[in-house]
């Protein structure tokens, strides 16, 4: 029924103005202050790459410039640094994760190698070590992080694994210089894993491209070299790549099969024999 004429309009009901929650007001500031200090963290960071690319084209080469492109090191950014200066500048900066990656990331050779140098083994990644590994463009940046950091990882052995069916040439050797890597460095591990390694050697032996071929020869002679059980089982291998018709499987094995089975190699593995027989009891032996 319509109002009656005169009657007072009902005031509208006043809009209530949104509550505002203790909690959300509480954590703006504590928001505010970690953008801060993460702000503040990468300003620092950034400060250290600097001086740490300075270090570097301080102590750059001409001579040493040149000396990369003879030993078939090739790359866009280089100062010319030699790795024992890069080495010499790694020491005082110590153990960093973010600094390792921060230094990467500039694309210079000589960064990357103080990388490898200064990052942490056990907070490398599976995704970091790939990421890596696609940026290798030569031997010296793919043997270096390989011989100082990735062998030290806990992933390397999955990496050697899944490296090997890899088809640019220095991530596929990266595979090979990682397993000779673990084969002069890995104390800890059996032989099974190194046994089963000889058949990716013996598969990827036919890569006639360079820097693969002496990957794989690296790999092989290393774990031959590791005790006298491998030293069999590889020079079995070499052997038969060795009698291969093929060139490239047929360097690898003759050039393993010299030195697995020269004089000094049998002397050392004798004499590993001997120590380990020395240390244990009659009983056991």
């Amino acid at each position: 029924m319509p109002p009656k004429q005169g009657a007072a309009r009902a005031k509208p009901a006043r809009k209530r103005a949104p509550a505002v929650s203790t909690r959300s007001r509480s954590r703006a500031p504590a928001r505010s202050a970690a953008s801060r200090a993460a702000k503040e963290s990468q300003r620092s960071l950034d400060v250290e790459v600097q001086a740490a690319l300075k270090a570097l084209e301080r102590r750059a080469t001409r001579s040493t410039l040149d000396g990369m492109a003879r030993y078939g090191i090739f790359t866009n950014k280089a100062f010319g640094v030699s790795v024992g200066d890069v080495q010499r500048i790694a020491k005082p900066l110590g153990r960093s994760h973010d600094l390792a990656g921060a230094l990467w990331e500039t694309g210079w050779y000589e960064a990357r190698l103080l990388a490898a140098f200064i990052d942490e083994p056990e907070r490398v990644t599976p995704a970091q070590m790939d990421r890596w590994c696609r940026d290798f463009d030569n031997w010296g940046i793919c043997d270096t992080v390989c011989f100082h950091l990735f062998d030290r990882t806990p992933h390397a052995w999955r990496k050697v694994a899944q490296w090997a069916s890899r088809r640019e040439e220095f991530a596929k050797r990266g595979s090979f210089a990682l397993l000779a890597c673990l084969a002069l460095h890995d104390r800890n591990t059996a032989d099974r894993p190194f046994l089963a390694s000889l058949k990716l050697i013996e598969a990827a032996a036919g890569d006639e491209r360079n820097f693969v071929k002496k990957g794989v020869n690296w790999a092989l002679r290393a774990v031959g070299r590791r005790n006298g059980a491998l030293n069999t089982a590889a020079v079995a291998v070499a052997r038969r790549l060795a009698a291969s018709p093929e060139a490239a499987p047929r360097w690898v094995g003759k050039d393993a099969l010299r030195e697995l089975t020269s004089a000094a190699v049998v002397r050392k593995l004798a004499a590993q024999r001997g120590r380990g027989a020395a240390g244990r009891s009659p009983a056991i032996a």
